[in-house]
């Protein structure tokens, strides 16, 4: 597999200002006709409310159907750490991120979902999927409880 080309991963990498300014590399999948899924788990993402800049927490679940691309890791992980000073809803957050990786990947499918902690007492979840999963695709709970406060 040629990694060449790749800037982030074995190196000294810093963290990005934005996500429009972070880079997601990619490598070639080595089974690009097996339908398959990959799944990246995200328990401690960060963004900031755009109108207080008070921090907004999410466990954010990311599954894909490689296609052609495989996402680096490492840089999907400076990716979502861009977020960190970036403010934006959790409805844009959530989005933005699925859409990215479609650009940058064309998997044959994906979906995300954003579980996101309450703010002012109301816990935001928001889901997105390119379109319905590939038949015969083994696909899992994403594995995050309901919000149940005290419950």
């Amino acid at each position: 597999m040629d990694t060449t080309h790749l800037t982030q991963l074995g190196q000294a990498a810093g963290a990005f200002a934005s996500p429009e300014a972070a880079v997601l590399e990619r490598v070639a999948n080595p089974h690009p006709d097996t339908t398959y899924l990959a799944r990246f788990t995200i328990p401690e993402f960060t963004s900031l409310c755009p109108v207080t800049g008070q921090p907004d927490f999410a466990h954010i679940v990311i599954d894909y159907v490689p296609a052609e691309w495989l996402v680096e890791s490492k840089s999907l992980k400076l990716y979502l750490s861009s977020f960190r000073n970036h403010g934006a809803f959790h409805e844009d957050c959530t989005i933005a991120i699925g859409q990215r990786l479609v650009r940058e990947l064309a998997p044959a499918w994906l979906r995300i979902g954003g579980y996101w902690y309450p703010r002012g007492g109301i816990p935001i979840d928001v889901f997105w999927q390119t379109a319905a999963p590939p038949e015969g695709l083994w696909l899992p709970d994403q594995g995050v409880a309901a919000y149940r406060g005290r419950g």
